[in-house]
């Protein structure tokens, strides 16, 4: 997605990405020389971006074994931060687009996909889903909040369609290497009869060590994808190692 300032964040709780110019080429050099400099300022989950195995536990615990409170401070996390994937998420992608499969253009608000939804997709499209592949999967959100031009917190965040709970047990029976959407929160958001806040990153990330790749833009992947009838691809998506980070911004690539 782009990264800039109508992004979309509400900018309360994480802030779209700003930037500012900290020289504009008005420099009195020698030979004439000018340059431009910039900062970037930016919650580093504010567009897209992958979570670290950090970013999500429950009952103070996080992946393999490590406690939050021993490893998290206002400093970062000593443990399972986003520097850990610096060497990238690379490796066999699968686009399983959901909303082209049921003829919408965006899934209904909360709308909640399903493992057999997921299996339906994926063999409608004739893809096997391989130990160590990377899921996309395509709700619609961020296609439908594009062309709007806008991202409302109550429909674009909380409202949004995404994967149930019960595609935890998929993704990890497939033995998925990670999973990324075009919503904010790579799950359903709502509740699914539970008590429980992002139930699905809490199995996933905190016990099955599944990074989430989230706000993904799949639009033009779709549309490829459908006009080649393939669905898979070679995914390149390192995100920027920041030392003691939970999350990172990333610029995927598909190569078909």
């Amino acid at each position: 997605m782009p990264f800039g300032p109508d992004g979309p964040c509400d900018d309360h709780v994480r802030h779209n990405p700003k930037v500012t110019m900290v020289a504009v080429g008005n420099q009195d050099l020698p030979g004439g020389f000018g340059y431009a400099d910039d900062t970037l300022f930016m919650s580093l989950q504010a567009s897209t971006q992958w979570d670290a195995l950090s970013h999500a536990f429950y009952d103070g615990v996080m992946w393999n074994g490590h406690r939050a409170k021993e490893t998290i401070s206002e400093s970062g996390t000593s443990r399972n931060s986003i520097s850990e994937l610096r060497e990238g998420i690379v490796g066999r992608g699968v686009l399983l687009d959901i909303a082209r499969h049921l003829g919408l253009e965006c899934l209904h608000d909360n709308q909640a996909v399903s493992p057999e939804l997921l299996d339906e997709v994926a063999s409608t499209e004739h893809v096997e889903i391989r130990r160590g592949d990377v899921i996309l999967v395509r709700t619609g959100r961020v296609g439908r909040a594009i062309r709007e031009g806008s991202y409302p917190a109550e429909t674009f965040a909380m409202a949004s369609p995404g994967l149930s709970v019960r595609c935890a047990a998929w993704l990890v029976e497939n033995e998925v290497a990670a999973v990324a959407a075009d919503n904010v929160a790579v799950e359903v958001m709502g509740p699914e009869g539970a008590d429980t806040f992002s139930p699905l990153h809490m199995i996933c990330q905190r016990d099955a060590g599944i990074p989430f790749g989230e706000l993904f833009d799949l639009e033009r992947l779709a549309d490829a994808c459908s006009e080649e009838n393939r669905w898979e691809f070679l995914l390149v998506a390192a995100p920027i190692p920041i030392q003691g980070a939970v999350g990172a911004p990333v610029n995927p690539i598909a190569i078909l």
